[in-house]
């Protein structure tokens, strides 16, 4: 998400309920981190938000799918495009699209589904 609090809300979202979640302002950002860093595991899970991409996406997302070992790619799309219309991002490509607006709470619903945790993990990260 380009927006720093919408993102910083999410993290917290995600860390209440056991994800170890990372964020960056676009996906340059994201392909700075270390596919496998010291006390974490690998990143299992990608959410993009539309409004990161741009006319050099699809580069950047083969990239980030290279570095990371094909994680989930879940799409934060704009409003549900009208009946007919082109989508600018393909779903083909993304194992969940959320249409705006989407609550956090929402979007954390749709982690734990696609990446769900083992019962010992369940609950805040310190």
């Amino acid at each position: 998400m380009p927006e720093q609090w919408p993102r910083a809300l999410l993290r917290a979202a995600l860390r209440e309920v056991g994800y170890d979640a990372l964020g960056a302002p676009g996906l340059p950002g994201a392909l700075r981190y270390r596919a496998q860093a010291e006390g974490r595991g690998a990143v299992r899970l990608a959410l993009v938000d539309q409004a990161a991409l741009g006319e050099e996406s699809a580069a950047l997302l083969t990239a980030l799918r290279r570095r990371f070992e094909s994680p989930a790619m879940v799409l934060l799309a704009r409003a549900i495009p009208a009946a007919g219309a082109p989508d600018a991002a393909s779903a083909a490509q993304w194992l969940r699209v959320l249409h705006r607006p989407v609550s956090i709470e929402a979007i954390v619903t749709a982690v734990q589904e696609i990446l769900p945790l083992p019962p010992s993990s369940i609950g805040p990260l310190d």
